[in-house]
């Protein structure tokens, strides 16, 4: 494929100057992209007290699935508004309402009036993310992307690592609703900084409304995300109206394919997603996201249940996972935008990772606490040779005119990846204990959904026989997450784009 010059970009950094470039360019795009990721996970430790405080312990899990359901809604919207009237215009919008969204959850006395607010807080959230990535490709030439796509892809694994430790601070010393007032003055200072980015004299493409692909695709993501969090319950009761929505959920992706064919201005841009090289980066985006959010989800449960570590020891040895990660994508970053090679990066990452998945499958009960932290640093350097290559080659093929459709497609495909990819996991572990053991099933469940006291009054040979069975359970969980990265693999291996 030739390569693609981009003259906007080019414009913004006259002369080649990197140093006031980056200093101009990265910290307001970076910021955005913080407040986003960081609120996705903020709550989670701030969940117990959330509940406490309004009554509504059965509900407050909507309090997370409505921030994520609005987020991947808005993520082809602000891809298509910015591309329609300007990105660093419409991420003042997005600020804007991420900032309001955050005082009404803080103000919020109920559950259900909280949701609500969560689901607007999502709306602005689903943009900062689109809109920093495809504002990477609007300001900084096509080779140097990579650069910034991996400094990008370190800040959001650092968010989503810092969120619960600082929600669980400032829940216990200021209380919940500091979680979401926090947001205000960090917001106030990342739209301060956005007003910094240059402003790029460029053509547009023309705005037509799709209000029929809008209601589709809403559709589609609703009922699909709710299907899946179903599943995640991990209890057989939930199995029929999971199905019932997953049903619903297909057939409003069909209507929608069937209708964006014939608008002339689709929400969903299905000619850009038809292209090799874009369909092969998103659905390897999908793959990469249903792995690691499935391990980062369930690691936990098993180094504390199979091999009885302390929730403190859990959280430290998450640590070299979450460096591994930063280091990898920095490091690939640097070397595609050294070298102008892309795919190979992930080619090597994901074959070695799948390695290590199966390890981990294999092995993981022989290993020391240090085996267990060197392994997952190595899988973390190995994952984070991905999602850097996977923007970069998605906004080079799409060019600069749908560098907005082009963020969302990525952005929308690990969401939805992820969302499968942590459901299959959980499926696939029940389904296992269910067949082998149901006690250990139904008490699998409870430390699922982190239920207190859960197995009080079992004798120490039923816990050993259930943490054998949870173990093999693992085992196959593993097994699964390394099929997700050997399809990624592949989706690598024969993506026509090789170099930018």
């Amino acid at each position: 494929m030739p390569k693609r010059t981009d003259p906007v970009a080019n414009a913004a950094v006259p002369g080649g100057a990197k140093g006031p470039s980056f200093l101009t360019i990265f910290p307001s795009i970076m910021l955005p992209m913080f407040l986003a990721v960081v609120d996705q996970t903020i709550v989670a430790t701030a969940l117990p007290a959330i509940a406490a405080g309004t009554g509504e312990v059965e509900r407050a899990s909507w309090i997370v699935v409505g921030y994520l359901i609005a987020a991947t809604i808005a993520a082809p919207i602000y891809g298509r508004l910015g591309d329609a009237f300007g990105r660093r215009t419409v991420m003042f919008f997005a600020l804007t309402l991420f900032m309001i969204a955050s005082l009404l959850c803080a103000l919020a006395p109920t559950v259900e009036l909280l949701t609500l607010a969560r689901v607007l807080q999502g709306l602005g959230g689903g943009g900062l993310m689109t809109l920093s990535q495809a504002l990477v490709g609007e300001t900084i030439p096509p080779r140097e992307r990579a650069r910034y796509q991996g400094y990008l892809a370190a800040v959001a694994v650092s968010a989503n690592t810092f969120g619960p430790v600082a929600g669980g601070f400032l829940t216990e010393h200021f209380g919940w609703p500091s979680i979401f007032l926090v947001n205000v003055p960090i917001g106030l200072v990342a739209t301060a900084l956005v007003i910094r980015l240059p402003k790029p004299s460029a053509e547009r493409l023309p705005w037509r409304s799709d209000p029929g692909g809008l209601i589709y695709f809403t559709l589609f993501v609703a009922t699909t995300l709710l299907a899946l969090e179903q599943v995640q319950h991990v209890e057989l009761s939930s199995l029929p109206l999971g199905g019932s929505m997953l049903v619903i959920g297909l057939i409003a992706l069909v209507l929608l394919v069937r209708h964006e064919n014939r608008a002339t201005s689709p929400l969903i841009p299905l000619s850009l997603l038809r292209q090799p090289a874009i369909w092969h980066s998103d659905a390897l985006a999908a793959c990469h996201g249903a792995a690691l959010v499935s391990l980062i989800t369930f690691l936990p449960v098993y180094l504390e249940v199979v091999r009885g570590f302390t929730p403190s020891t859990t959280g430290l040895l998450l640590v070299p996972l979450t460096i591994g990660i930063g280091i990898g994508s920095l490091t690939t970053g640097r070397m595609v935008n050294k070298t102008g090679l892309t795919t190979i990066f992930p080619v090597i990452g994901l074959s070695l990772c799948t390695m290590n998945f199966l390890v981990l499958a294999i092995g993981a009960a022989t290993f020391s606490t240090t085996g267990l932290a060197i392994l997952l640093l190595l899988t973390g350097l190995f994952m984070g040779t991905v999602m850097g290559v996977v923007q970069v080659s998605v906004q080079s093929a799409a060019g600069q005119l749908r560098l907005g459709e082009a963020a969302a497609s990525v952005q929308f495909s690990r969401s939805i990846g992820a969302a499968f990819g942590t459901a299959m996991v959980a499926t696939l572990l029940f389904a296992v204990l269910a067949i082998r053991n149901p006690e250990a099933a139904s008490i699998f469940a409870g430390m699922v959904e982190h239920a207190k006291n859960v197995g009080v009054g079992l004798s120490p040979e039923q816990r050993t026989a259930i943490a054998a069975d949870i173990a093999t359970a693992f085992r196959a969980a593993f097994f699964l997450m390394a099929a997700f990265t050997t399809t990624g693999f592949f989706l690598a291996l024969t993506n026509p784009m090789r170099r930018i």
